[in-house]
C-alpha cells in the first residue's frame, strides 16, 4: 500500500486529445486546460472541419487570442483527414507546424461527416506520413450499422488497425481515447511505434453509470462506455502500469446542457474543469500514485518527441464539490460528475 499523501507536484501535463470548440464557446472553456496543461493536442473536428494547413494555422490564432493573459499553453494543431487529403496536403501542414493528422470513420462522431470512407483511399497519404514521421491519431472505430455500438471498436482492430499496422510498419500511430480490454491487449502486443491515450471518464465510469437508474445524457461518449469487466478493468491496469505506450489524452468534448439533454443528445463528455484531479482520483485508487507523473507528463511528450515542460503544478488533499454547470456561451455546460465531491484539488 502506498503510504497516504497529501501534496503531488507534477512536471507541468499535457492532454494529448482535446476539444476546444470556437468562438464564445472556446473562450468560455479553454481557460480550464490552460491553467493545468502545459500543451494540448486541438481535435481538428470543427464545422467545416480543419481540413489543410490554412485552416490549422487560423485556427490556432483564435486558440492563442482565447487564452487568458500570460497564459503559455501551447495548443498543437492536427490536420482532419478526408478521403481527398493528399501528401502535399500533409506536407503543407508539416512546413506549417501541424504535429498529426486525424482520422476519422465518416459518421463515427461528432462533426465526422467529412471524414474517410475508406482507409485504402488514403494509402498514398499515410506511406507520406510514414516517410515524414507524422503521427496517425485513430478514432478507432467502424461505423456500419450491422455493427454493435459496443463492438465497433473491436471490430475496427480485428477489420481495419491489423492491416494498417502491417502494411506500414514504421507508421507512428496513436489509438486515441480506448475503451477495450482488445484494445489495451493490441496495443501490448504491437511494437513501440504504437500508443494510446485513456480518458478520464472510460477510467472512472462504465456503462452501468450511463444507464442504470434512467439514461444520464452527460455519461454519453463515443467510442461510448464499456462494461466494468473486462473493458474499465484492463484501462485501469493499463493506464496504472507504467507502460509509456499508455499516456493521458481526455478527450473533453464540451455541449451546451440543451445540446446534451434532448431527444437526441451529443456525444461527449466534458472533462477539462478538474482533468488532472480526476486522474489523480484513478491513480490514488489503484495505489498507484507515484506513477501519474510519467502518464500524465512525461509519456505522450516523449511519443511526439517533443520535451518535457519546465513548468510544475501542485495538488493538494482537499475535499471540493465539483459545480452543477459551468457558463458555456450564451448557456451552460454540465461537467463530468458534477455535484459529486473529489479529494483531489489544484493549489492556485
Amino acid at each position: 500500500m502506498q503510504k497516504h499523501i497529501t501534496q503531488i507536484t507534477l512536471i507541468k501535463p499535457d492532454d494529448w486529445h482535446l476539444h476546444v470548440r470556437s468562438g464564445a464557446a472556446l473562450k468560455s472553456i479553454v481557460g480550464m486546460t490552460a491553467a493545468q496543461m502545459g500543451r494540448a493536442i486541438i481535435m481538428p473536428n470543427l464545422n467545416p472541419p480543419v481540413s489543410n494547413a490554412t485552416q490549422a494555422h487560423a485556427y490556432r490564432q483564435e486558440i492563442l487570442s482565447a487564452l487568458p493573459k500570460d497564459s503559455e499553453f501551447n495548443p498543437l494543431m492536427v490536420l482532419y483527414l478526408t478521403d481527398n487529403t493528399t501528401p502535399k496536403d500533409i506536407q503543407e501542414a508539416l512546413d506549417n507546424n501541424v504535429v498529426a493528422a486525424k482520422l476519422y470513420p465518416a459518421g463515427a462522431t461528432t462533426n465526422s461527416d467529412n471524414g474517410v470512407t475508406n482507409i485504402t483511399k488514403l494509402y498514398p497519404t499515410l506511406a507520406y506520413m510514414q516517410k515524414l514521421g507524422m503521427p496517425l491519431l485513430l478514432h478507432g472505430e467502424v461505423t456500419r450499422s450491422d455493427v454493435d455500438i459496443f463492438d465497433r471498436e473491436a471490430v475496427f482492430i480485428d477489420e481495419i488497425l491489423s492491416q494498417v499496422v502491417h502494411d506500414f510498419p514504421e507508421l507512428k500511430i496513436v489509438f486515441e481515447h480506448i475503451t477495450t480490454k482488445e484494445a489495451v491487449d493490441f496495443v501490448l502486443a504491437s511494437h513501440d511505434k504504437i500508443a494510446a491515450t485513456i480518458t478520464p471518464h472510460h477510467l472512472l465510469a462504465n456503462r452501468n453509470d450511463m444507464l442504470v437508474g434512467g439514461i444520464k445524457p452527460h455519461y454519453f461518449c463515443l467510442p461510448i462506455l464499456k462494461r466494468k469487466n473486462p473493458h474499465q478493468s484492463a484501462l485501469l491496469a493499463a493506464a496504472t502500469s507504467g507502460n509509456a505506450k499508455f499516456f493521458l489524452g481526455t478527450d473533453s468534448a464540451p455541449h451546451a446542457t440543451t445540446d446534451k439533454e434532448s431527444a437526441c443528445g451529443c456525444a461527449g463528455i466534458f472533462t477539462a474543469h478538474c482533468a488532472i484531479e480526476l486522474y489523480a482520483t484513478v491513480f490514488e485508487r489503484q495505489n498507484a500514485l507515484h506513477k501519474l507523473e510519467n502518464f500524465a507528463s512525461k509519456f505522450g511528450a516523449d511519443f511526439y518527441n517533443l520535451p518535457h515542460n519546465t513548468q510544475t503544478i501542485t495538488l493538494h488533499k482537499q475535499d471540493w464539490v465539483i459545480p452543477a454547470n459551468y457558463p458555456f456561451a450564451n448557456s451552460t455546460i454540465v461537467p463530468f460528475m458534477a455535484t459529486k465531491t473529489l479529494s483531489w484539488k489544484q493549489l492556485d
